[in-house]
């Protein structure tokens, strides 16, 4: 099969400049060497003096018609492949007429005008001014004609469906009547003019039988022709190809996709299935299905492009009008995987997401399950709070938190997971997880207020991840290297996006390769987003003052994961040298393991739960965790919070580098009060 520079999205570049400039010149030169480069000559048409405007055009007409329908018989180009002009009648009949009465009043078309420019022709050039002139008009008088843009668009269309006949045939009876326009234009010459150069001639016999050989020849070569050229896959990935099969498949709802059936996948982690909401930002962020996707309508086919004709995309809007019209416009640019969402966004919540007890109709067991089993899943994107009271879901049942390769293998592919490579550049480039994308996680974090190292504002971090392409319905792994704690930090900027859905791989990318799972070196191919800074999101920070009003209060444990000799004060990288009092000393280094090929893994959460119930008395303890910048307690968070379950930790960003700075917050130094004095 051969790929055409529409079907590669590539009209755009060198190539298809040079080829198109080519052509031009080779129409242009057609077109003078038949005389269209003189206005008289082409006006005598409507005297029937002069036929060349008709047999050209037929010509041109059968030429393409045969030659295209070889080339799809022979399987060498596929008509998918080959932009299909739409069938817009109040546009097209008002063009038309316009275009008529031009060519009538001056003897030009566009076309032609350019080859009478070439060869000299004033008039030709007076054409063509106007021709600019109008179509600038066109442009400034745009929004009044709008709606005469698009009056009576019924898509591609197809003559030969419209009249009942297979392709086959209807080019062999279109062959005839070109063949019978060159006899007619050859007799109404010799009738005005008394003079014609081909009427009876041998050379028009013989052109005419070889017309209409070729033509019957496409009965032998391509015997099952079907009717439409264009395919279109159905839900069940089959192949129909004729218009008549696809208004079937419209009337079976077989470009439709039933709320149940897409709960269904997007549960299951389908990968291929892109699911898109065309509304407004605004609604989208209020609420929208888990897993979507947000794309304005006048930036779909473009956004869509990596998916075209690969998996499903399913559109949805709150009804159904929007989506419909913009799948037709995707198919006739190509899209054959655009499906619709039956009864949209509202029928979804009716079908899937309505309580049990709210329901007129009663429900099996089995039923019930399933509803609830939707909502607990669908109510993380916020969109089940609006159908009524749901089960409670906390940030950590949105999804794994803690994952590993076998997983993350598993999800390769899918266009809701995201991967973040936290490694220092240069290994990222000599190989990485296919579609992971590089960041330095030093980048998240700068001088906020005067201190260094803080996790830098909302807006900032959302910046940040929208040139990543992250979308806030995205699963997110982020991917350490030889710091566990590169990865933590990362997910505490998430964290204070309010991105619930994000993992970290276990064992970070040492695991990966040693597992022997997939890499390369590609870069991905990244369409930026518009991530929405949610400054209420943040309820995990604290500050000096706030971690300073719990020192030596009852019900609150502070905990310092430094190494052991900066928190006794033995070393020092700061200001003052210490802990915070009252604070207790656990290290970050003794939730993980390394192993011998220095892969770091945490250790179980049953070990976890054991060594971190030892320090902290209670579960709804509120526990403070810091070190020096934050950094290396983002992982005690991380670990507290998203394994554990500890539903009261805070984290002091700033940490020991602010607390050192500030002379009136009180210090021990545990290394200086056990020096002898002298």
């Amino acid at each position: 099969m051969t790929n055409t520079l529409y079907s590669l999205d590539a009209l755009g570049t060198s190539l298809a400049f040079f080829m198109a400039l080519l052509l031009g010149f080779g129409f242009g030169f057609a077109l003078e060497r038949a005389g269209f480069s003189s206005s008289r000559r082409l006006a005598g048409v409507f005297y029937f003096t002069d036929m060349a405007v008709v047999k050209v055009m037929f010509t041109a007409l059968v030429t393409a018609m045969l030659g295209l329908s070889y080339l799809v018989a022979a399987g060498w180009i596929s008509m998918d492949q080959i932009f299909l002009m739409p069938t817009i009648y109040g546009a097209q009949i008002v063009g038309g007429l316009l275009f008529g009465v031009g060519f009538a009043m001056g003897g030009w078309c566009p076309g032609t005008a350019a080859a009478g420019m070439a060869a000299g022709r004033i008039d030709a050039l007076v054409f063509l001014l106007g021709a600019v002139g109008g179509s600038i008009l066109f442009n400034e008088l745009f929004p009044l004609i709008s709606g005469l843009y698009t009056a009576g668009d019924r898509g591609v269309q197809m003559l030969y469906d419209t009249l009942g006949m297979s392709r086959n045939v209807f080019i062999l009876v279109f062959t005839l009547v070109a063949v019978a326009a060159f006899w007619l234009a050859e007799w109404a010459e010799r009738t005005r003019t008394g003079h014609s150069e081909y009427l009876g001639s041998p050379f028009l016999k013989a052109f005419s039988v070889a017309l209409v050989a070729v033509a019957a020849g496409l009965f032998v070569l391509s015997p099952a022709t079907t009717n439409s050229p264009t395919p279109q896959t159905s839900s069940h990935g089959t192949t129909a190809r004729d218009e008549t099969a696809l208004l079937a498949g419209v009337e079976k709802a077989g470009d439709h996709i039933e709320p149940e059936e897409l709960a269904a996948r997007l549960m299951a982690g389908e990968t291929g299935l892109v699911l898109v909401d065309v509304r407004p930002a605004i609604e989208f962020n209020a609420f929208h299905i888990r897993g979507a996707i947000n794309v304005p309508l006048a930036g779909l086919a473009e956004a869509l492009q990596p998916f075209k004709n690969k998996g499903m995309v399913v559109l949805y809007s709150n009804g159904m009008t929007h989506p419909a019209q913009a799948r037709d416009s995707l198919q006739r640019q190509g899209f054959g995987n655009v499906y619709l969402l039956t009864d949209g966004l509202q029928g979804f919540r009716e079908r899937c997401l309505k309580p049990v007890s709210l329901r007129l109709e009663p429900l099996s067991a089995s039923q019930a399950a399933q509803v609830n089993a939707w909502r607990n899943f669908f109510a993380a994107s916020g969109l089940a709070a609006k159908t009524g009271p749901v089960t409670t879901v906390t940030p950590a049942e949105t999804g794994p938190r803690l994952v590993e390769t076998d997983w993350l293998a598993s999800q390769l592919g899918a266009s809701t997971i995201k991967i973040i490579d936290l490694r220092p550049q240069p290994e990222y480039n000599a190989s990485h997880i296919p579609g992971a994308v590089s960041l330095n996680v030093e980048s998240l974090r700068g001088n906020v207020g005067g201190v260094p190292s803080m996790l830098l504002p909302a807006p900032m971090l959302a910046a940040q991840f929208s040139l990543l392409g992250i979308r806030p319905t995205d699963t997110v792994v982020l991917v350490a290297g030889d710091k566990f704690h590169d990865a933590t930090l990362a997910g505490m900027a998430l964290e204070r996006l309010g991105h619930a859905n994000y993992a970290i791989l276990n064992g970070t990318q040492a695991k990966w390769a040693q597992d022997g799972r997939p890499a390369n070196a590609m870069l991905p191919i990244v369409t930026p987003s518009e991530y929405p800074a949610r400054q209420p999101a943040d309820h995990f920070t604290v500050d000096y003052r706030a971690v300073a009003a719990k020192v030596g209060k009852p019900g609150t444990v502070i905990i310092d994961v430094r190494p052991v000799e900066f928190y006794t004060g033995k070393k020092s990288d700061e200001a003052r040298a210490g802990h915070i009092p009252g604070a207790i000393n656990r290290p970050y280094t003794e939730d993980v393991a390394t192993s011998s090929n220095m892969v770091i893994t945490l250790k179980s959460r049953e070990a976890l739960a054991a060594e971190y119930g030892q320090v902290i008395p209670s579960q709804n303890t509120e526990v403070i965790v810091h070190c020096r910048t934050g950094h290396q307690a983002s992982q005690t968070f991380f670990v507290l919070k998203h394994l554990l379950g500890y539903p009261n930790v805070r984290w002091y960003d700033a940490g020991w580098t602010e607390w050192a700075t500030r002379m009136e917050l009180p210090v021990v130094n545990k290394a200086k009060l056990n020096t002898p004095s002298k």
